[in-house]
C-alpha cells in the first residue's frame, strides 16, 4: 500500500514483546513509509528487565508510557496500547499506525484499524502468530532489519523462506495483460495482499526487482515513458519464447 509524502504514522511499541536492540533500524525502516509524529514505548519502567531500554529511548525521542502489572496473569501493558490507539483512531491526527510486537493479543487492534481506513505495519520476531502478521497491511521481520550485511552479499538472512516461486508465478499471473507481462508494481501490491510479511529481504535482495531478474523462470524488462520514467514489467518465461531481460 503506497501512502502519500507526509503520512503521519502512530509508532506504539510493546516493550514486553520488542527488543530495544533493534531501535534505530526499526525507525529507519518506518521512516520509508511515513513519518513517525507519534512514539510511545509501554511497559513497567520500574521493573530492571526493561533497564536496556532506557538509553535507546531518550536518543530517539520515544515516549515512555508507564503502566504497572497490577495483577498477575494480566497484560496491563496490552490494555494500555490499544486503549492509546484507539485514542488516536479518533482524535483522527494520523494516518497510520505501526504496531511493534510479537503478540497474536494484537490481531483484532490491527484488524480494528484497517475497518476505519488506516494503515498498519507490523514489526516482530519471525515467531509472530501469522494471525497477527495476516491482520497487517505490511509485517516487516526484526531478523530482516539486524543483518544488512547478508543483503550485501545476496544471500538471504537466517530466517525461513516462503515458497517463492508460487507467490511471484501466482502474483504475476493475477496481474498479467493477454501479452503475460505485468507492470512489478502491481505484482508487489498482489503479493502483499496475499501474504503481508513478504519481503524480497528474506531471500536476500533489498527490492523486488532485484529479487525477480534473478530468477530463470521469469523474463524483465524495463520500459520508459513519455516523461523518462522507467516502469519495470515482469512475466513467467516459456520455453521456446525470446528472453526480454
Amino acid at each position: 500500500m503506497t501512502l502519500p509524502e507526509g503520512t503521519r504514522l502512530a509508532v506504539l511499541i510493546d516493550a514486553d514483546n520488542a527488543t530495544a536492540s533493534v531501535l534505530k533500524e526499526l525507525l529507519e525502516e518506518v521512516a520509508r513509509f511515513g513519518t513517525a509524529s507519534v512514539r510511545r514505548a509501554y511497559g513497567d519502567w520500574t521493573t530492571q528487565r526493561l533497564n536496556g531500554w532506557k538509553e535507546h529511548l531518550h536518543r530517539h525521542a520515544i515516549q515512555p508510557v508507564q503502566q504497572f502489572s497490577y495483577t498477575t496473569g494480566k497484560n496491563a501493558t496490552d490494555a494500555a496500547l490499544i486503549i492509546d490507539a484507539m485514542d488516536l483512531l479518533h482524535l483522527g491526527n494520523v494516518d497510520g499506525f505501526c504496531l511493534v510486537s510479537s503478540d497474536s493479543d494484537f490481531t483484532r487492534l490491527a484488524t480494528r484499524l484497517r475497518e476505519a481506513g488506516k494503515v498498519v505495519y507490523g514489526l516482530g520476531e519471525r515467531k509472530t502468530p501469522e494471525a497477527f502478521r495476516a491482520a497487517c497491511n505490511r509485517f516487516i521481520f526484526f531478523e530482516v532489519l539486524k543483518q544488512p550485511a547478508a543483503l550485501d552479499k545476496g544471500n538471504p538472512p537466517d530466517v525461513e523462506a516462503t515458497n517463492l516461486r508460487e507467490e511471484l508465478t501466482q502474483a504475476i499471473a493475477a496481474m498479467s495483460r493477454d501479452d503475460g507481462w505485468s507492470p512489478l508494481s502491481a505484482v508487489g501490491s498482489q503479493i502483499a495482499k496475499n501474504n503481508p510479511s513478504f519481503d524480497a529481504r528474506l531471500h536476500g535482495f533489498p527490492k523486488l526487482g532485484e529479487l525477480v531478474r534473478q530468477q530463470p523462470y521469469l523474463e524483465v524488462k524495463d520500459l520508459a515513458n513519455g516523461s523518462g520514467t522507467i516502469h519495470r514489467y515482469v512475466r513467467i518465461r516459456r520455453e521456446g519464447r525470446d528472453s526480454h531481460r
